[in-house]
Formats: C-alpha cells, structure tokens, sequence
C-alpha cells in the first residue's frame, strides 16, 4: 500500500505543476487579449481623423449635395443636427465616464466613429459642412478622446490584476482566489 502513495505522489505533483502551467498560459493569453484591447480607443481616433481629413476635404469621393437631395429629399437643417450633435456628445461623454467609474468593459469606439461620420455627412449633404466642420471635429476627439482613456486605463488595470494572479499561482501553483 504504501508502494502505490509513492508512486502516486510525483504524478500529482506532475499534475499539478501541469495545471499551474496551463492556467498560468491562460492569463497570459488574456494579457495578450488585453493588450491588444487597449489599442482599440486609439485605432478609432485614428479612424475619425482620416474621416475628419475626408470632411475637411468636402468628400471629394462623394456625389454633389444637390445630387443627393433631389434623391432622398432634403437633409435636416443645420440647427437640428447641431441640437443632436450636442446632445449626442453629451450623452456619449456621460455614458464613457459611467462606465470608466464601473470599470466595464466595452467595446463601442467605432460605433462613436459612425455617428461622428454621419454627423459630417449631414452637414455636407445639408451644405453646412463648413460652417459646423470644427464643431463635428471638436465632438469627435472630445468622444473618441476620452474613450480611448476610458480602455487603456481599464485594460491597464486588468494586467496590472492578471500579473498578480501570474505571480500568485507560479508562488502557490493554485488558482487566484476570485474577487
């Protein structure tokens, strides 16, 4: 009987040095994920700025407003985009700092992207574009500004814990105790 303790000893020691690893694998892997994460908030302000260049440029690629117009009807005028763009970049900073409070992650930087471009698009299709460009770029970086803090300080956090828990099971060869 005491044969068989033996034996069996160094293959759970073996066993659970081979479960130690593959956990420690796992959080690393999420660290990776993590670290890639964290570039999204700066991938979508990259985004909005070829946007932006594109509006700046009077979307050269685009049919003329007139076109457009005579297709669809006419576009809302400039007052009530910019009524919503407010209230939009309101609610959209409000939402951003309410989940950086919660510390949720949350992936909607190039959602934010498409509403900011649609915002361009209005104002070039209502021909306002000039009038109301830097109002539309303003918003934008403001949005995509403070959610791209919002990520890197959240993915920033999260390895911070991942490397702990690294250093918790490489120490004790268990898993970390879950908050």
């Amino acid at each position: 009987m005491t044969d068989m303790r033996e034996h069996q000893l160094p293959a759970d020691i073996n066993e659970t040095r081979d479960s130690a690893e593959v956990l420690r694998q796992g959080i690393i892997r999420e660290i990776n994920r993590l670290n890639r994460f964290s570039t999204r908030g700066i991938l979508a302000l990259s985004l909005f700025i070829v946007v932006s260049v594109l509006a700046w440029r009077g979307f050269p690629f685009l049919p003329a407003p007139d076109a457009v117009t005579a297709l669809l009807g006419k576009a809302p005028s400039a007052r009530i985009i910019s009524i919503v763009l407010l209230l939009y970049t309101f609610s959209a900073i409000i939402l951003s700092l309410s989940r950086m409070a919660a510390a949720v992650e949350h992936r909607s930087s190039f959602s934010h992207v498409g509403f900011l471009t649609a915002f361009f698009l209005f104002y070039y299709f209502g021909k306002s574009l000039e009038e109301n460009y830097w109002a539309v770029f303003g918003s934008g970086i403001t949005i995509l500004g403070v959610e791209s803090y919002r990520i890197w300080t959240f993915c920033a956090e999260e390895i911070s814990r991942k490397k702990e828990a690294i250093e918790f099971v490489t120490r004790t060869g268990r898993p970390p105790p879950q908050e």
